[in-house]
């Protein structure tokens, strides 16, 4: 798909990967909305690449119906969604305190795998409707899943068991859309510079980065864009989860 003109949804929209993700698709000439539930963030990155922003938590359906909808009145309906909101607390599913909280647990699959679902089953649906470009397609979804979907940590029980849903989504969702012309995809990004990364100390994103295989660095935003941006524009790319790592295999902590 030809990305210029055409209007995109950014979930997760005001910082790391989905921020960098906004400014691509901008800079390729779409037209974006970004959502999240840091509205002053989202704005902040709204403003600088000439788009709109929108308060969404993407757990909730009326919520998100509604964010979906005002992005429609403004830029038409979405024919590029890249889900990238979620969240990644480190917890043992039994730790000194004793077992994981139930709440601990469904929190994260709440926003990174059902939030998810809801995003892709709301554009989905209206992608459906709208007219087939020249080559019959109707739109692009991609999902970010994580390398932890595979090689899940100690302590990644929550995150690794969400990442891993978002993984086994992807074909089936590509499946049931392909006869609307609707892709579906996944980039299940390594290491990565995001606001959660950077949280750790310094010394902690050394020994990470020294674990990457080649190059020995911490995954750029821009990198994932840049992916996402490939896969919107190569047609033929469709019911992937595709590795964006360096190479690196998890050890178990």
């Amino acid at each position: 798909m030809d990305i210029k003109g055409h209007a995109a949804i950014v979930t997760g929209g005001a910082s790391g990967l989905g921020a960098a993700t906004a400014s691509e698709l901008a800079r390729a000439g779409a037209k974006v909305t970004c959502l999240d539930v840091n509205l002053d963030g989202a704005r902040a990155v709204a403003e600088k690449i000439g788009g709109e922003a929108l308060h969404c938590d993407v757990t909730h359906a009326e919520q998100a119906a509604a964010a979906l909808a005002q992005a429609r009145d403004k830029h038409g309906a979405a024919r590029i969604v890249i889900n990238c909101a979620g969240v990644g607390p480190a917890k043992r599913i039994v730790g000194r305190d004793g077992p994981m909280p139930l709440a601990d647990f469904e929190r994260v699959i709440d926003i990174n795998l059902v939030g998810t679902f809801n995003i892709m089953r709301l554009v989905a649906a209206d992608m459906q409707s709208v007219s087939p470009l020249a080559d019959g397609e109707r739109g692009v979804i991609i999902m970010t899943a994580s390398v932890a979907a595979f090689e899940g940590q100690i302590g990644q029980a929550a995150y690794a068991a969400s990442k891993g849903g978002i993984a086994a989504l992807t074909l089936p969702a590509a499946r049931e859309f392909a006869q609307f012309g609707i892709r579906v995809n996944t980039i299940a990004p390594g290491i990565f510079h995001t606001p959660m990364l950077m949280a750790l100390p310094e010394e902690a994103q050394k020994s990470l980065a020294a674990a990457v295989p080649f190059p020995k660095l911490l995954g750029r935003p821009d990198q994932f864009a840049s992916l996402a941006r490939h896969i919107i524009e190569n047609t033929y790319i469709n019911g992937e989860v595709i590795r964006l790592d360096g190479a690196l295999r998890l050890a178990p902590r």
